[in-house]
């Protein structure tokens, strides 16, 4: 077992003890909830005559059922406003902080969370979202739970959980040009497969890592449940600081000192012990793009749908379902392939940074013929600071849409979807069948940069191209 890693020490810090089922029961200082997985587990709080025991710990906001074109009230969906409804209510009856849309901090919890300086090193986060392994960027462990486990947070502010082994993936060198954060991570789990971290929590370290900054981070640990692990995260150290201090909900003058030296401490020791490596080369990594049906189905731009037989056993199976659902052979080149689609937005790639490399892009340039691409910011706060950098001018001027903050076409639980059989490029993390908003509508995940250039050239292309 490991011993000695940031995972280990703050797992055994928010251990209240172990349940007969030999499970532990963790403490979890910080809930974040959203309208989808919330108003069943308020349901279940009332059913039982149970009260939120620490509604101080629970945050909320409203991100997947939101329209990004028009957010005016009542919404046009009916479900999407009872939902709404029923969040703002549950909120109000049991004290919970929530950021509504016009609060100035709404947006998708994993981008607002980070943003309000709420999500800090040493910490356990729960959210009813699988991306909550998002915050395991600062040095927090991080899950991602169902609906009845989000009763149980509510009820009695902790979990009852298997405790994870822990494999370091360590990633040395300098990212070449035009590969991005998302290009690590697809990498990572092209390489180690979508089961791979089944038991793990993944802690992400190496100079690659260091060298990144705190968004570029928080969207690899949005990835590694796309890769099977429970938990993402990267040792806390100045450039999780810099972020942190001056954030609305970040320590203050002598309180900033001790936290600092607490997150210090809490880091994995020299001599930690992991339950497995595994290192990886920056300079190996080129733009990727999945052309399959998981996340785990991608490949350089430059290479082509992989033979049957180049594949794992265990993995013929399911690329020949890809092959045929995105009619695509094996040998083809994935670039040039022709895109209807392209969102840019999502808890992985919705943050300001993200915009700014596809604004870069998108500079002088203009949307190929044909095409509808648009670019969701991940938060109130995001869309006001691209908008202080005239970055929705220069997206408007290339001919993409400019919407307001929520998740948009990642999950298409709103009213932005793909249409038949329609092939988007988005900046999402999951492009299973039908995850777009259509039984039939395809999804090519890339970085945003890479979304970009296949809006400009109307097919999947080479981002170092336009660099």
């Amino acid at each position: 077992m490991s011993k000695g890693t940031l995972f280990d020490k703050v797992w055994d810090l928010h251990t209240v003890g172990t349940l007969p089922s030999g499970l532990t029961q963790l403490f979890i200082g910080l809930h974040l909830i959203h309208e989808v997985t919330s108003p069943q587990a308020f349901a279940m709080l009332r059913e039982r005559g149970l009260k939120v025991l620490f509604p101080q710990r629970t945050v909320a906001t409203v991100d997947h059922i939101v329209p990004t074109e028009n957010q005016a009230r009542p919404f046009a969906d009916n479900l999407a406003e009872e939902m709404i409804q029923a969040l703002e209510n549950n909120c109000q009856e049991n004290g919970i902080t929530f950021y509504n849309i016009g609060s100035g901090s709404q947006g998708i919890v994993h981008v607002i969370a980070p943003e309000l300086g709420l999500t800090q090193p040493g910490m356990t986060i729960a959210c009813g979202d699988s991306h909550t392994s998002s915050h395991g960027a600062f040095g927090a462990i991080a899950f991602g739970i169902g609906t009845s486990q989000v009763r149980d947070v509510l009820a009695s502010q902790t979990l009852a959980l298997s405790k994870l082994k822990v494999r370091k993936i360590a990633v040395y060198g300098t990212l070449n040009p035009g590969v991005y954060a998302k290009d690590v991570i697809l990498h990572i789990i092209r390489s180690l497969g979508v089961k791979g971290g089944v038991g793990y929590a993944y802690e992400f370290a190496g100079t690659t890592f260091e060298q990144m900054n705190m968004e570029e981070r928080m969207t690899v640990c949005n990835m590694a449940i796309e890769g099977g692990a429970r938990c993402g995260y990267v040792n806390p150290d100045q450039v999780t600081y810099d972020y942190l201090k001056g954030r609305d909900f970040a320590p203050i003058d002598a309180d900033w000192d001790k936290a600092v030296a607490w997150w210090d401490s809490i880091k994995s020791d020299a001599d930690a012990q992991y339950d497995d490596v595994v290192i990886f080369d920056a300079a190996e990594i080129s733009p990727t793009v999945t052309w399959g049906i998981t996340p785990g189905q991608g490949i350089g731009v430059n290479q082509s749908v992989p033979q049957p037989e180049e594949l794992l056993e265990e993995d013929r199976f399911i690329a020949e379902e890809a092959y045929r659902y995105m009619d695509l052979y094996p040998g083809q080149p994935i670039k040039g392939t022709k895109i209807d689609v392209c969102f840019i937005g999502s808890c992985t790639n919705g943050r300001i940074t993200d915009l700014r490399e596809a604004a870069k892009i998108a500079k002088g340039r203009h949307v190929a013929e044909g095409i509808k691409a648009f670019v969701v910011p991940g938060s109130e706060r995001v869309k006001q600071e691209a908008e202080a950098e005239g970055l929705d001018k220069i997206f408007q001027e290339a001919g993409f849409e400019w919407r307001e903050p929520g998740c948009s076409m990642c999950l298409a639980m709103n009213p932005d979807k793909l249409q038949g059989r329609q092939i988007s490029a988005s900046s999402s993390n999951r492009n299973f069948k039908g995850r777009q908003g259509s039984s039939s509508g395809r999804t090519l995940l890339m970085s945003p940069a890479m979304v970009a250039t296949a809006a400009i050239k109307g097919e999947v292309s080479d981002v170092r191209e336009l660099l």
